[in-house]
């Protein structure tokens, strides 16, 4: 007897051992979310003013996998004079993101996010398609880590701090080192969750 009840301890412990470890299993349930985004940074020195917006996919309550884009809204004076005019700044990026929502179903709660893109610079006069214009791209990375709140069963407004990885900016005298830096995000998330 005691010979069949190892046997079978053997055999249950073999198959637990055999069982894979996986980002999600069982029953996938499935959410999604939209909504606005405002970041405030500095850039090549100069307080930035990014807005745009986001949406994605979740799944389990937990990850999400969709897209982003952002955009430079405020009037953003440069040095760069070019053709005899004093061409202003212009930026936007986007991308596909991630992120992983810790106890989604908390009050307050945290997530760990990022972006993987590109973007665009331009040299060049708002509003005045014949201006010239100065143009170059660029890639991006921009990890984030945010605290959200549950505000209603559609709605969550997500609060953080992130950080712009660049690379390939040769634009002018601006480097990358003139485009990457510290951002403060204001997310607002409006879906099912």
């Amino acid at each position: 007897m005691l010979k069949i009840f190892i046997i079978i301890l053997l055999l249950s412990s073999i198959s637990i051992l055999g069982q894979a470890e996986t980002l999600v299993s069982g029953e996938l349930e499935n959410g999604g979310f939209g909504g606005p985004v405002v970041k405030f940074t500095e850039i090549d020195g100069k307080f930035g003013l990014l807005v745009g917006g986001r949406g994605g996919w979740i799944m389990n309550h937990t990850f999400v996998l969709g897209f982003g884009g952002y955009g430079l809204v405020n009037q953003f004076e440069s040095d760069f004079i070019f053709d005899g005019k004093l061409l202003p700044l212009m930026m936007g990026y986007g991308g596909f993101e991630m992120e992983y929502i810790h106890s989604p179903n908390s009050l307050v709660h945290f997530s760990i996010y990022l972006l993987l893109g590109g973007g665009g610079l331009t040299y060049k006069e708002y509003h005045d398609w014949n201006s010239p214009k100065v143009t170059d791209s660029f890639w991006i990375a921009e990890p984030a880590v945010n605290v959200e709140l549950n505000v209603a069963s559609f709605f969550r407004i997500s609060a953080g701090v992130g950080y712009r990885l660049v690379s390939d900016v040769n634009l002018g005298d601006l480097t990358n080192s003139d485009i990457a830096g510290i951002s403060g995000v204001l997310t607002f998330k409006f879906g099912k969750f």
